[in-house]
């Protein structure tokens, strides 16, 4: 197992975490020297904020960690794709490195939607590793929301069931 593949088993048990807790499954690592200093999973649900994504939450904690804003000589693991806000947060903390699993067709803006962490008109941009784990990644997506389409179906039945059973009441 590569160095890029271990460390994206640990953003994938961040997304476990996530999906257990009723989140969008997705995690985010960051490491320094080798070493993890920043852990992090979606929180939007449970906190109901729109900032606090797994790659914001984890860039929060690693410029505690190491009392900077400039993130320079980490990499950050991510098993999405990162969307618009996350790659201008990479952006200003100066991550040099990102490495992510599966492509976001609707947000992402590494690779699919834009291009924003290669575009030379910014002051930064990072090299960018895709596909790390892609299908692991994919599938804990694929599954969350397979799961939540048949709880909302399964919802949907149970109300019509019981206003059936009003009705004839």
């Amino acid at each position: 197992m590569s160095e890029d593949q271990r460390f994206m088993q640990l953003a994938l048990a961040e997304a476990k975490k996530a999906g257990e807790l009723g989140e969008v499954p997705i995690g985010a690592v960051i490491v320094y020297q080798g070493e993890v200093i920043a852990a992090a999973s979606n929180l939007r649900e449970t906190t109901q904020n729109a900032v606090t994504h797994a790659e914001l939450m984890a860039i929060q904690q690693a410029c505690e960690k190491i009392g900077s804003w400039r993130l320079e000589e980490t990499t950050l693991y991510v098993t999405l794709e990162p969307c618009p806000m996350c790659a201008g947060a990479i952006l200003q903390s100066r991550i040099p490195r990102v490495v992510y699993g599966a492509r976001d067709m609707k947000a992402g803006c590494v690779d699919s939607l834009y291009r924003l962490l290669n575009d030379p008109r910014f002051n930064h941009e990072c090299n960018v590793t895709e596909g790390v784990l892609a299908d692991e990644c994919g599938q804990i997506l694929t599954d969350f929301f397979r799961a939540l389409r048949e709880r909302k179906k399964a919802e949907k039945l149970a109300r019509k069931t019981e206003m059936e059973y009003l009705k004839n009441d």
